[in-house]
């Protein structure tokens, strides 16, 4: 409590401060520091090391898995289906208005009966077509045991 005295008289005042304000506006702050000090956290990057130690200059490359280096890729076109496995394409036409799902889960079966440890593909779509399209291709591969699926932007070749 405070105490203010006047000149010439005997009186003596007092009054609170109201620090209601004072907490508020220091509880936003807390928040506000809180709040940004974590997205500073996510968005840092450390370059140079990883979770094993500095990077050996010497050491040689580890091994690719022969499957690994087998290019997949799912082309959704506006007349079918395109599927690419290694150096062998395969085209599966629509059928009616709709694409064929089962002909396009024969071949990728046949492509994880060549590669059975193989679980990564890249799929491309037109432009012009509807998103579903792509998600049906994608849940296709998906049953297939494709599941490591990137999509790839701009388009089909």
């Amino acid at each position: 409590m405070s105490e203010v005295q006047e000149s010439g008289g005997s009186r003596k005042k007092s009054f609170e401060p109201n620090l209601v304000p004072v907490i508020d506006l220091m509880s936003v702050l807390i928040t506000f520091l809180l709040l940004t000090a974590v997205w500073t956290q996510v968005s840092m990057v450390q370059i140079g090391t990883s979770i094993y130690g500095k990077k050996q200059e010497n050491s040689p490359p580890p091994p690719i898995p022969e499957e690994a280096q087998v290019a997949m890729r799912l082309d959704v076109r506006p007349n079918g289906y395109l599927l690419v496995v290694a150096k062998n394409s395969f085209t599966i036409p629509k059928t009616g208005d709709s694409y064929d799902d089962v002909a396009l889960r024969q071949q990728l079966d046949y492509a994880k009966q060549q590669y059975p440890n193989k679980r990564d593909a890249a799929v491309a779509m037109a432009d012009e077509l509807p998103y579903e399209n792509l998600i049906n291709a994608m849940d296709v591969m998906i049953k297939s045991k494709f599941d490591q699926i990137s999509v790839l932007t701009g388009g089909p070749n």
